[in-house]
């Protein structure tokens, strides 16, 4: 049938990421929709900080950005990048408007979709405005000077006498004479190849960047039109409930399908071990799954929550060293005093608020998927291999994703199920998660033990750090204090490294690894700073001449109202300090501890955070806030309990996520640094939480807690 102007019209709108919810577009087809217009193609290999990123396989060396200008003026962004409540939707469309000369309000967003934006590795480690950043405002930069260009021109005037606002280009003399940018545009089609650096604005000149923005997103999300992927709907599509093993590693050894495939309107699939009961509503498929009679073989358990950090060590593989410095063996003869201590953290779940969801539909040979996912194009790579099917005919489309916090990158089970039962069925299938599931299934934080042995000399200066971390990985364990003799030793990490050290699968959880080695990190500083008869903010200000962690440091102590003591004081006051994702932060938590259950009250905790140069301030404020809040979390009461492959949480009465109740006063602080361009924000605050909280509880009772979540049994045992 022949689609009409107004249809196409009404497609485009409905998927719009920016204004009315996520936009999906084919790149081959944009120019039918939306008729002619600039479009700006680059490549930025040869930029040296994405080259080095590219070297440590953090980021593709060949990575492309693409942005359109319309014939209406509207600038269309396509990112691979997704948004799943950390902001990018805004933060980099307010980077393209500044590089441009645009009005924020004239950009729009489409993320995610393999088939329109250029490829991207994911959307994780708070690399969205670090990397993809620059990029952006690379290809802004560049059109911006090809419509200078058009507009010299259209005019008759030298390029030099011309201005740029608001998407016009105008004789800064006389401004009369002005073209906008969608009469440029307009019946062109211009594709220009970046050579070389673009020049860039800075930040002295911004107007747009720097300055708090409302979220682009934000009327569609808090009115309820915004699209996730359990709200999309396809004509004829079925709901599939799959059969799920009671433990992870137990195989099936029969299974009665009898009683499910007697129910009307049920579809009962069975094949290659996968088992799903399908309906045209959801809570008929579940029922029908759950008629399923099925007999598992179990293994015996390996380890459980008790056993597992004994276990990690045991099957450890030799260890990475890093950020060896002088001798350890000159550091244990410099000691005056030695300390040696070993620290714990038990697994996590991501508990996204939106659980593992897709939605599959073949036709005419092609897949499309609509995934809850943090990495569209690996997915669309691992679809196309699970089905032998070529990469170019697989579509993955992420609409706005209800969090991830790594939970949902690296993991296509429910995409591949929808999918394959798609395809068996020839008709579109969803597979939601429910909460039990998305527990199961979860790639959960990997338990990781931290052990360090430590020394200082007469002066209270640190003269021995000799740091060994079993699978939480290196993140965050780079110094910031100043250690003559220091060795850093990574046995395993998390992720395929981990692959038979764990009874279910691990994966990255928001700062993977970082939140237990600033832990570790920064209770042992405490520990020698109390041995040393030192305020655990004077210790940290003599042992390191980092210029952003003294800054960090400073500006968090005078926020908060830091008053030097020797801990213990009784008062339940306690500091850290962390380096995440480029940027520095430092936390000064107020605790209560109720001594006879040994339940913890966190009651304020001040932040600052520098992290380069801020592109939206309210929009990184909410993320510090968010961290914060999240923090509390894997600091007091978040731990997965489990048997061997059998998970003893389901659901959120056993697993405890922060309450209103736990929240306490948060005051953040932006630490100005326009110097640096801008770092990671979606994770920094979250790092330092565990251990700030951890050096309040010592500073109220004189107790150390070395494992988290620190819970009320775990406090009360430390203090006995």
């Amino acid at each position: 049938m022949e689609r009409t102007q107004a249809s196409e019209a009404r497609d485009f709108e409905l998927h719009l990421t920016g204004r009315d919810g996520p936009l999906t577009l084919d790149r081959r087809d944009f120019l039918k929709i939306f008729g002619a217009g600039i479009v700006v193609f680059f490549t930025i290999s040869d930029w040296s900080v994405l080259e080095a990123q590219a070297q440590r396989r953090d980021y593709p060396a060949d990575f492309n950005a693409y942005l359109r200008i319309g014939e209406d003026g509207r600038v269309t962004v396509f990112s691979g990048k997704i948004e799943m409540g950390q902001g990018v939707v805004t933060s980099l469309a307010q980077m393209a408007a500044e590089e441009l000369g645009v009005a924020l309000a004239s950009v729009d967003m489409v993320m995610g979709d393999t088939k329109s934006c250029p490829w991207d590795m994911g959307t994780f480690g708070s690399m969205s405005t670090r990397f993809f950043g620059p990029a952006l405002r690379g290809a802004a930069a560049e059109a911006r000077a090809v419509l200078v260009d058009l507009a010299a021109e259209k005019l008759g005037a030298p390029k030099a006498d011309l201005a740029v606002a608001d998407g016009v280009v105008f004789v800064a003399r006389d401004r009369k004479r002005r073209v906008t940018f969608g009469e440029l545009a307009k019946g062109r089609t211009i594709a220009r190849h970046l050579e070389g650096r673009p020049k860039l604005r800075p930040v002295s000149e911004w107007t747009v960047s720097g300055r708090s923005a409302k979220r682009t997103d934000g009327r569609a999300k808090v009115t309820g039109q915004a699209q996730y992927a359990g709200d999309i709907r396809v004509k004829g599509m079925l709901y599939a409930s799959v059969l799920r093993p009671p433990a992870h590693g137990a195989t099936l050894k029969h299974a009665d399908t009898s009683a499910a495939s007697a129910m009307a309107g049920v579809t009962v699939v069975e094949r290659d071990g996968l088992i799903a009961a399908l309906h045209a509503e959801p809570d008929r498929a579940a029922r029908a799954i759950a008629a399923v009679k099925a007999e598992w073989d179990v293994p015996p358990p390996k380890a459980n929550t008790e056993t597992i950090f004994d276990h990690l060590i045991a099957v450890a593989p030799a260890p990475q060293e890093r950020d060896r410095k002088g001798d350890l063996a000159e550091g244990e003869r410099a000691a005056a005093e030695r300390f040696e201590h070993r620290y714990e953290n038990g697994y996590g779940a991501h508990a996204p608020m939106e659980t593992h969801t897709a939605l599959a539909s073949f036709e005419d040979g092609r897949l499309t998927v609509w995934a809850a996912t943090q990495t569209p194009f690996p997915d669309q790579a691992r679809l196309a291999e699970a089905l032998d099917m070529k990469v170019d005919d697989v579509r993955v489309i992420t609409p706005f994703v209800g969090g991830g916090f790594g939970g949902k990158s690296g993991t296509t089970l429910q995409s591949v199920e929808a999918a394959k039962l798609s395809r068996i069925t020839g008709r579109p299938v969803q597979v939601c998660f429910d909460r039990a599931e998305e527990f199961f299934y979860d790639t959960f934080r990997p338990a990781a033990v931290v052990k360090i042995h430590s020394g200082l000399d007469r002066d209270a200066q640190i003269v021995l750090w000799d740091y060994q971390v079993w699978y939480a990985g290196a993140r965050s364990t780079e110094p910031i204090y100043d250690v003559p003799n220091q060795l850093v030793r990574v046995y395993g990490q998390w992720g395929r490294d981990a692959e038979g050290a764990h009874p279910f699968a691990t994966g990255p959880w928001r700062a993977p690894g970082a939140n237990i080695n600033v832990f570790a990190r920064e209770s042992q500083l405490d520990i020698m700073a109390a041995k040393a008869g030192l305020d655990p903010l004077e210790f940290r200000l003599r042992n390191t001449t980092d210029a952003r962690a003294l800054s960090v440091l400073k500006e968090a102590a005078a926020r908060f109202g830091w008053k030097p003591a020797k801990a213990p004081s009784g008062r339940g006051v306690g500091i850290a300090c962390g380096l995440d994702a480029g940027t520095y932060v430092a936390l000064c938590a107020e605790v209560q501890v109720d001594r006879a259950s040994g339940a913890v009250k966190v009651k304020r905790i001040v932040c600052a955070q520098d992290m380069g140069q801020v592109v939206n301030p309210d929009g990184a404020t909410m993320q510090m806030e968010g961290c914060i809040a999240m923090g509390l979390g894997y600091a007091l009461t978040e731990e997965v309990r489990f048997d061997g492959g059998r998970i003893d949480e389901r659901n959120f009465d056993t697993y405890r996520l922060p309450r209103f109740s736990m929240m306490p006063k948060i005051e953040t602080f932006l630490v100005k640094n326009d110097m640096l361009t801008p770092q990671g924000g979606g994770e920094p605050a979250l790092v330092p939480v565990g251990a700030a909280v951890a050096n309040a509880i010592f500073d109220a009772v004189g107790a150390r807690v070395f494992e988290m979540p620190m819970t009320p049994e775990v406090v009360k045992e430390a203090m006995a």
